[in-house]
């Protein structure tokens, strides 16, 4: 039996793919804290602090699309302000918003390459 070896390609792939999920389940997390009314400023911190310490755990990785770059500075900007003395209540609105943002950039983004835009498009069917 041979054991399976991953090119240095394969292994980079395999780490953003784990890094970008891992970032989506901070912003979902952070949803779903702003969302619920049942959360207190204790658990957001908590909770919060634990996804950053994780998530500064990962191996950095480069981030190529625009939504993943904005998803990383507004953690990391979250996270600063956090800091400081704040109340609950009072950032919850702001950042729903800021998070709906985020949703709105992923959902903007095209699945199709440009490279088979063009074609689908100029095609005459007959």
């Amino acid at each position: 039996m041979s054991l399976m070896r991953y090119t240095e390609k394969q292994i980079e792939k395999y780490q953003r793919q784990k890094y970008i999920s891992f970032l989506e389940k901070v912003t979902k997390n952070l949803f779903r804290m702003f969302r619920s009314q049942d959360t207190t400023q204790e658990q957001f911190i908590r909770k919060f602090e634990e996804l950053k310490i994780k998530l500064d755990a990962q191996i950095n990785i480069h981030l190529n699309s625009e939504y993943h770059h904005q998803m990383k500075a507004y953690i990391e900007k979250l996270y600063s302000e956090c800091q400081y003395e704040f109340k609950f209540d009072d950032i919850r609105e702001i950042n729903m918003t800021h998070l709906n943002r985020l949703q709105k950039l992923k959902n903007s983004s095209s699945y199709k390459k440009d490279k088979h835009k063009h074609r689908s498009k100029n095609q005459d069917w007959g």
